[in-house]
């Protein structure tokens, strides 16, 4: 594995979510360096600052290694990963919009 591509690919990452260095730092728990380094390819991360970020992206480690290796985000993986991680509250939010959003499609055909 380059370190140089992960970091790209970390760089992809965290801009789909529309995530900037330091609220991904945040979210993962690591500093804001941390995750410049990462995403330059200036060091190999550890499997503990691997999982940190993972957190962060609210994705199986699984996911991001499967990903890198085809070499593009596989969205709709990322979605069920980042649903794993909800709150039961957050659970009955999101199927509410979504009754909503399908509702409004369903009006636009009509």
């Amino acid at each position: 594995m380059s370190v140089k591509s992960f970091g790209r690919h970390i760089r992809s990452c965290r801009r789909a979510r529309g995530l900037t260095q330091e609220a991904l730092a945040d979210l993962s728990g690591l500093s804001p360096d941390t995750i410049r380094r990462l995403e330059h390819g200036s060091f190999s991360p550890s499997l503990d600052t691997l999982r940190k970020l993972c957190m962060g992206f609210d994705m199986l480690l699984s996911t991001l290694f499967e990903s890198f290796e085809l070499g593009e985000r596989d969205g709709p993986r990322e979605l069920v990963d980042a649903l794993a991680f909800i709150t039961p509250e957050e659970e009955q939010a999101l199927l509410q919009f979504i009754a909503v959003f399908r509702q409004r499609f369903q009006d636009d055909e009509n």
